[in-house]
């Protein structure tokens, strides 16, 4: 059936058996695998590359996410990589020819309270001096851009203004996933499904290659890209990551008439909403507060999830909840993620973007790629070492990473 699948118009990829070896092996086959294999064979010339994925291809987070797309962080660091993903965002229709709905719509981050609107206008800033397009509105602007938000002075957290990025704004997130592999395959990745990694053949200090459920796989170079299983993989490896892993949840409304131009977040009443293409309204809320590795949370965030998105939009009050849906975020203790060189000889990780992982898609896979294939880090993951959690120079994000951590 293997053989067959390439020549079938109706499959955008291969579905090949795993080989004996590759040149690099990369464990995940969510947004970040993908990217990191497609820049891999497209900017480096490396093409005996295979992708691992223990399910489905693009079923884990990249699945489970609300799709926002955004630059605009705080610090330098975090603002160059999310930036450079954000222009590569911009290109990547036409470079992967293939219209994964990528509209810029713009997104706001609302301030209720005197401390968010310094912190707001601080982050403007910021963003203005590292070239991210920013701007602070007014209440009155905000309205002017959003008109079905409640901008009212009798609610318990009124709209004090928000922070503003016009390029900022959604895609449909499985279209980018199949954009990804399709270009992947064309290269020669072979993107191997239902091949769960359950361990690692190692030389000492050097990784060799991996065991897993379809059996020995020799590699030359291993990359992790399994979000909120890295914590579960590098252990198997024999090292620790300063993760945690714990339920995020999102949900859609029924399909309604396009009434939402725009994303809005609320980090305080902590509520973000988009409407998609086809009309369903898109929400999410905070972390479910333990650790865990289940794809649903807990029915108390969705409940207080609901009851700030009414507050927001009374126009929503009588829509109807279609479904909902659980991912595994990996976060650090600093809200920023991990790129780069493990504590393992040809063992690379990326891994705790927190809720930030789809955003980061194209600029993870872009520096993770350089990461692999030069054996150094680009400037732009640089900072984001493993080493920071020892050396101190750790990269806080957690205010400006829109969901609390």
């Amino acid at each position: 059936m293997a053989d067959l699948l390439p020549e079938h118009p109706d499959f955008l990829w291969r579905n090949p058996d795993p080989k004996p070896s590759y040149d690099a092996i990369i464990v995940g086959g969510g947004g970040h695998g993908l990217a990191t294999a497609y820049y891999l064979a497209k900017h480096h010339g490396m093409t005996n590359i295979a992708i691992l994925e223990r399910g489905w291809l693009a079923g884990g987070n990249m699945a489970r996410n609300t799709t926002i797309i955004r630059s605009n962080y705080l610090w330098d660091e975090s603002a160059a990589i999310y930036e450079h993903s954000l222009r590569l965002w911009e290109a990547l229709p036409e470079e992967l020819e293939y219209d994964f709905l990528f509209s810029q719509r713009g997104v706001m981050n609302l301030a209720h309270t005197l401390q968010d609107v310094r912190e707001s206008v601080r982050r403007v800033g910021a963003n203005k001096l590292n070239g991210v397009d920013a701007e602070w509105l007014e209440p009155e602007q905000v309205k002017e851009l959003c008109p079905i938000l409640n901008i009212g002075q009798d609610i318990r957290y009124p709209v004090l203004g928000a922070t503003y990025q016009p390029r900022a704004g959604i895609a449909k997130h499985d279209h980018v996933a199949w954009a990804f592999a399709r270009k992947a395959d064309e290269l020669g990745v072979d993107i191997i499904q239902n091949c769960e990694v359950t361990g690692f053949l190692k030389d000492g200090n050097r990784v060799v290659g991996v065991q897993t459920s379809r059996g020995t796989i020799h590699a030359g170079k291993v990359a992790l890209c399994a979000a909120g299983h890295s914590s579960v993989l590098a252990k198997m490896a024999g090292f620790d990551l300063p993760i945690q892993s714990h339920p995020l949840q999102a949900l859609v409304s029924e399909l309604h008439e396009i009434v939402h131009p725009t994303v809005v977040m609320s980090n305080h009443v902590h509520v973000y909403v988009s409407q998609a293409h086809k009309g369903e309204l898109v929400m999410g809320a905070g972390i479910d507060s333990y650790n865990g590795y289940g794809q649903r949370g807990g029915f108390h965030v969705i409940e207080e999830q609901m009851a700030a998105a009414v507050e927001l939009f009374p126009v929503f009050a009588r829509a109807h909840l279609l479904r909902t849906w659980g991912g595994i975020v990996d976060v650090t203790l600093d809200a920023s993620p991990i790129v780069g060189k493990s504590p393992v000889e040809n063992l690379y990780v990326n891994c705790g973007w927190g809720t930030g992982g789809f955003k980061g898609t194209p600029g993870a896979g872009w520096t993770m790629a350089h990461t692999i294939a030069t054996d150094e880090p680009h400037a732009l993951n640089l900072p984001f070492a493993l080493e920071r959690f020892e050396t101190g120079a750790l990269i806080d994000e957690h205010g400006a990473a829109a969901v609390a951590h």
